[in-house]
């Protein structure tokens, strides 16, 4: 079997779910080289409160035109440490099920704002992989110098075409925005997961409250 990849947009700490991408493939390719999606997951996702109501958990970055493109984020420096101290606020009303370790191992991961805001995403999807056992290469889209000319499904498969693949896997709501029989044409399969049926929190507040067995049997 030839090489599977998935392309997505690199969300902070995802839901469970999104890690179904790294499982079903050889390649993940952090798709930074398109606008960035304001009300998207990029920047932001939830977490319940110490009551278990949502609270949006959204990452200090600096404004910017609308225009500008995932890889060009930049950080609001002056925020961040204050919300370094905001997650670690939020862990400690959370119902720690965790060894110490590996708590301050996540949270340390979590509050590490070195580098750019894609090197912050790529690294926090990595050590949620690893915590879970899951095996995936990364690259990014920006390193292969695709054509802005091209857009939707013909962008996508350019970067099949450069990365080697036969076998895009995709999530459920890209159903509405590829066709097979366009990429069969290309010679690839294209593959979509099943709707996830697990919890939808941020997996920032699930590797600190849940064994990551449970974690890892549920994907």
């Amino acid at each position: 079997m030839g090489k599977s990849v998935a392309i997505m947009q690199p969300y902070f700490v995802p839901y469970l779910g999104y890690f179904r991408l790294f499982s079903k493939t050889d390649l993940f390719v952090i798709y930074d080289c398109v606008q960035f999606p304001r009300r998207g997951y990029v920047h932001r996702n939830q977490v319940p409160d110490r009551n278990g109501a949502p609270l949006w958990l959204t990452l200090p970055l600096e404004k910017c035109d609308q225009k500008t493109a995932i890889m060009d984020l930049q950080w609001r420096q002056s925020d961040c440490a204050a919300f370094g101290d905001r997650i670690r606020q939020l862990a400690g009303d959370w119902p720690l099920q965790v060894p110490a370790d590996l708590r301050e191992q996540w949270l340390a991961q979590l509050t590490n704002f070195n580098g750019g805001v894609v090197d912050y995403l790529e690294r926090t999807l990595g050590f949620v992989c690893r915590q879970l056992d899951l095996h995936c290469n990364f690259i990014r889209s920006s390193s292969l110098h695709i054509d802005p000319a091209l857009k939707g499904p013909d962008r996508i498969l350019e970067i099949c075409r450069q990365v080697g693949t036969t076998r895009y896997v995709n999530s459920p709501g890209g159903r509405e925005l590829y066709q097979a029989d366009t990429f069969a044409q290309a010679g690839i399969e294209l593959d979509f997961l099943e709707p996830f049926q697990g919890s939808h929190w941020s997996v920032a507040y699930r590797l600190l409250t849940e064994e990551k067995s449970r974690l890892i049997a549920e994907l």
